[in-house]
């Protein structure tokens, strides 16, 4: 059930130490191709690794949790064992905004039904990581899909995410909080 998937699907940000192969990133990339896209110019490209030598290549240029300061990000041993990159081709089309969520959500959907579990990184340093990859002028890295097998406990909890947007207990539980129903819905009088 699509509500159980959302419920599993959190932002990982340390993983388990299990390879990923080709084939199941690959079907991740297959669920993409049957989302919608804004006038259906479908300007998303797709870098996947999944074999250690290019994950080490991506993960340096990625930057994680920002509210979980000073925390450098995954540790050896906690890193993801693979990636989709999401690249915007300038080719096809400079406006990628909607896409860009629609397909990253959908690949994260499809690693929850397959036991894994991700973290959608816009942190870039863009630089870096197209001189890393030599990646072409016409290639912007929008958003990184970090995945493995989870290797940490995510709760939500209803909570106020504008004074505090996530946190770690003492047990290193990250905590995320989601605002209840009655605080995102809006009635207008008349309407």
């Amino acid at each position: 059930m699509l509500r159980d998937l959302l419920l599993c699907n959190r932002s990982y940000r340390r993983f388990q130490q299990q390879p990923l192969d080709e084939q199941t990133l690959v079907e991740l990339l297959e669920l993409t191709r049957l989302c919608p896209s804004a006038a259906n110019r479908q300007p998303l490209k797709y870098l996947l690794a999944w074999r250690p030598d290019q994950c080490a290549k991506i993960f340096p240029h990625l930057r994680w949790a920002a509210a979980l300061t000073p925390w450098p990000g995954p540790a050896e041993g906690e890193r993801p064992t693979g990636y989709i990159l999401i690249l915007g081709d300038s080719r096809i089309w400079r406006r990628w905004d909607w896409d860009t969520g629609i397909v990253a959500q959908t690949m994260l959907l499809g690693a929850a039904e397959l036991g894994l579990g991700g973290c959608m990184v816009a942190s870039i340093d863009q630089g870096g990581l197209r001189a890393a990859l030599n990646l072409p002028e016409h290639l912007e890295a929008l958003l990184a899909v970090a995945l493995g097998r989870p290797g940490e406990t995510v709760v939500l909890e209803d909570g106020r995410p504008d004074q505090r947007p996530y946190w770690r207990d003492a047990d290193d539980v990250h905590h995320v909080p989601k605002r209840p129903l009655a605080e995102v819905r809006i009635e207008l009088p008349g309407f």
